[in-house]
């Protein structure tokens, strides 16, 4: 034991404040992934319906989203991965009243 009781396999390092160049980088730095838990919109089945024949989207997010539970953010796709298997633990997710999207937020969009 160390002299504070901290076993030694703890590796504590002192804190020292970031310099200016490094604090910018990081600033700079955009997130890349956004992770979000959401309700699912509950639709009838002429809505269905009206979708196929009318060849639109049943669902359109960028017209009127979901109604988000919960946000996060990553920089790498493995930690965004991550994130959503946890937030898809959630009993909510699982019975299938809310539903875990990750969203890459530097992706070009789709032409219109």
């Amino acid at each position: 034991m160390h002299k504070h009781g901290i076993s030694r396999m703890w590796n504590f390092h002192p804190w020292t404040p970031q310099s200016t160049s490094a604090r910018q980088a990081v600033t700079e730095q955009r997130m890349r992934y956004l992770i979000v838990r959401t309700e699912v919109r509950p639709f009838a089945p002429e809505d269905v319906h009206a979708s196929f024949h009318d060849e639109e989207p049943l669902r359109d997010e960028t017209a009127s989203p979901e109604q988000r539970r919960q946000v996060a953010e990553a920089d790498s796709l493995d930690a965004a991965l991550q994130l959503a298997r946890a937030l898809a633990s959630v009993g909510a997710v699982r019975s299938g009243r809310q539903r875990v999207k990750v969203v890459r937020l530097d992706a070009p969009r789709w032409p219109s």
